[in-house]
């Protein structure tokens, strides 16, 4: 049975968007998914499931989390191969690019349109650059970044739906899980 990992947008901020782990994995349990796991409480799940369309995935996600939560939780899928490649991507960028402040990964529901990828590259700057990879985006973020600023390059809305975890986090699960 096919093994993925989702990421969780926008949970545990503020008092009105909770989601403790032990739900989690109870949510992803009432749907069937078999072999759940979390890591850390930024909404980082690893499930097995006999279902094969990442969208049907997303959307049976999004909808227990909905009916249980109360409010929408855009959810992006990934099979452990391409968790595992974004992760050794990154890893591969963090090593070109010495002296980075910090590095983002953007985990993306879409690949970005061609138009939206030129917008993107043009707002390269002295605080860094991103550079997309099919549903990955990558912030190099370096010396002229302000740090407490995730979205330094301001190209967050031309991702779509996204959430971020920085290198570590990434590097983690995918030494965990894939």
């Amino acid at each position: 049975m096919p093994t993925y990992v989702a990421f969780l947008r926008a949970i545990n901020l503020g008092a009105n968007r909770k989601f403790p782990k032990a739900d989690i994995v109870r949510v992803v349990e009432s749907v069937g998914f078999t072999d759940v796991e979390t890591h850390i409480n930024t909404g980082n799940v690893r499930f097995t499931t006999p279902m094969r369309s990442r969208a049907k995935i997303e959307k049976t996600l999004e909808d227990a989390f909905a009916a249980d939560r109360g409010f929408d939780v855009p959810t992006i899928v990934f099979t452990t191969a391409e968790l595992k490649a974004i992760a050794a991507e990154a890893s591969a960028l963090t090593a070109a690019n010495p002296g980075l402040a910090r590095h983002y990964v953007y985990l993306l529901k879409e690949e970005p349109s061609t138009e939206s990828r030129t917008r993107i590259a043009a707002l390269d700057s002295a605080a860094g650059e991103m550079v997309v990879s099919g549903r990955a985006a990558h912030a190099l973020l370096g010396p002229g970044y302000q740090a407490g600023s995730v979205d330094a390059l301001k190209a967050e809305k031309l991702l779509g739906v996204a959430t971020n975890r920085n290198l570590n986090v990434i590097t983690a699960i995918a030494d965990k899980w894939c």
